[in-house]
């Protein structure tokens, strides 16, 4: 969401940085896989991690050729060592582990192959095959070993979290937000060789290595949104959220447990997205004239009538307020072309439309912070926003728009039938309701009240309508009926002014007029 205009330079200044943290993504189907968000100003980065071998020899400790290490078993009988592969596969038998706490095991490392147990080949080997032959060998086993360097990034995700980073493309430590423990280093990192894989004790067989984070995805930001619905349905994911780019991107969906921190993510992203929003609102309204501007837009989803269930299916649409109408986007608007050419949005007056935030009783599913646009004579719009903040920023947005507009226009008038007779009730920003015969339209009306006169009203649904107004003299209430053939116009209208004269009431919904 965004309100178009106003100095965005402070707000910009303090969002101006890269903002790192740990989540999971998934497609929506499949089991989440740890990945890390990369956010800034202009877009947001999914991150997959990735292990490289330091290419520099000196640093790396492991010898390329044949190597013999003699390995004790423990008490217990372990040998301190976890294989993995075997002909299945089409791999050697690799090892993936070492916990061995012999001093012989520090020249075993992650990668190595076992080319034989005590002299015997284990070439063409299943893995149940060389687990067998590995507990038969003894107490005391003699192992020939070969290191194969490309295995050993796969093998090391399991101690990922172990690993330090290093970014040689940005050796500073950038800001860790939210929930991020990662840091970078300008550095040649030392194995984590006093980690245990379960995080305490000694382990040993790890070579230097790096971790980086590939960008595997980027949505840029700009008229991006964020939704916690499964796509086209009133379904909320618990505890995750999915940004959607314009551009057709979007990040999947990312999982994080902690609610505080998720609140966090989306509230950055948003914020974002709204500078994006407003900074490109105010270049668009350099084309366009001083009373239509574009004044708000936002991200909103529409329910779509189903013949077999009401509203099974819902869009994104891209809402705005211009001037005196409201636009209602399928994508949105770009550039100034994107407003006059190609698809023609949808547009109303808005004050010859009506918002209404819908009751929560009234929902007609799992859709929350819902609300109608209501138009005389044409279709509705049943639409709903993530947030209740949102929805309350929206609906002030709307009656500024409204209460600008009526100032603007000033009076509408319709032809009525007041006691058998031909009349005007004009609706008079200055003056109220005022009634006047056709016949004495510059003599004095026949009557007139303000729009604080109002009590209510009721009317027949057809073209009867009935105004109650309390006097000023008597505190009496008056009825004064009414017969008008554009009945639903007219209380549009009606809806419109008082709602623009109750706006008015706070200095900020109009203008400096001096």
């Amino acid at each position: 969401m965004s309100m178009v205009g106003g100095d965005r330079r402070d707000k910009i200044s303090n969002l101006r940085k890269f903002h790192y943290g740990l989540v999971s993504v998934s497609d929506g189907k499949s089991r989440p896989i740890p990945s890390r968000l990369k956010l800034c100003s202009e877009y947001i980065v999914l991150q997959r991690e990735e292990f490289h071998i330091w290419e520099d020899e000196n640093s790396y400790p492991v010898e390329s050729g044949l190597r013999e290490v003699v390995l004790r078993r423990s008490e217990d009988g372990n040998l301190g060592i976890s294989i993995k592969g075997g002909k299945e596969h089409n791999l050697p038998i690799l090892i993936s582990r070492v916990t061995s706490i012999e001093d012989s095991a520090r020249d075993i490392y992650i990668g190595d192959a076992i080319i034989k147990v005590n002299g015997e080949l284990l070439s063409d080997t299943s893995h149940e095959e060389a687990l067998a032959l590995i507990q038969k060998a003894g107490d005391t086993v003699t192992l020939t070993l070969k290191h194969y360097k490309a295995t050993t990034p796969f093998l090391l995700k399991q101690f990922g979290r172990f690993i330090p980073e290093y970014d040689e493309g940005n050796p500073v430590c950038p800001e860790e937000y939210p929930g991020s423990t990662t840091r970078n280093h300008s550095v040649v990192p030392e194995s984590p060789s006093s980690i245990n894989s379960d995080g305490s004790g000694t382990w040993i067989g790890i070579p230097r290595v790096k971790k980086n984070w590939i960008d595997v995805v980027t949505v840029p930001l700009l008229m991006a949104y964020t939704t916690r619905y499964i796509f086209g349905t009133d379904k909320l994911r618990p505890n995750a959220f999915e940004v959607r780019g314009m551009d057709g991107s979007s990040t999947g969906v990312i999982h994080n447990s902690d609610p505080s921190l998720l609140t966090q993510w989306l509230k950055l992203i948003g914020d974002y997205i709204s500078l994006l929003n407003s900074y490109q609102g105010s270049k668009l309204n350099r084309s366009f004239p001083a009373d239509n501007q574009i004044s708000y837009m936002t991200w909103v989803a529409e329910g779509i009538l189903s013949k077999d269930q009401a509203w099974q299916n819902w869009n994104p649409r891209f809402l705005c307020l211009k001037g005196s109408e409201v636009y209602i986007f399928d994508r949105g608007p770009l550039s100034v072309q994107d407003w006059c050419q190609g698809t023609p949005p949808i547009k109303y007056k808005v004050f010859e439309a009506m918002f209404r935030v819908v009751k929560e009783s009234e929902y007609v599913d799992e859709r929350q912070h819902c609300f109608l646009i209501q138009t005389f004579g044409q279709n509705s719009h049943y639409l709903s926003v993530e947030t209740r903040q949102e929805l309350l920023r929206l609906e002030s947005a709307w009656h500024r728009a409204v209460c600008l507009a009526i100032s603007q226009l000033g009076a509408k008038t319709f032809h009525v039938v007041y006691k058998n007779k031909p009349s005007a009730l004009s609706l008079d920003w200055e003056e109220g309701f005022v009634l006047k015969g056709f016949n004495a339209l510059v003599r004095e009306p026949d009557w007139s009240y303000q729009f604080s006169q109002l009590k209510g009203s009721s009317d027949d649904g057809n073209a009867t309508l009935k105004l109650h107004f309390l006097t000023h003299k008597s505190k009496e209430v008056v009825t004064e009926e009414v017969i008008c053939p554009k009945l639903q116009e007219l209380l549009f209208f009606m809806h419109s002014f008082l709602t623009a004269k109750v706006a008015s009431m706070d200095p900020a919904f109009l203008p400096n007029r001096h």
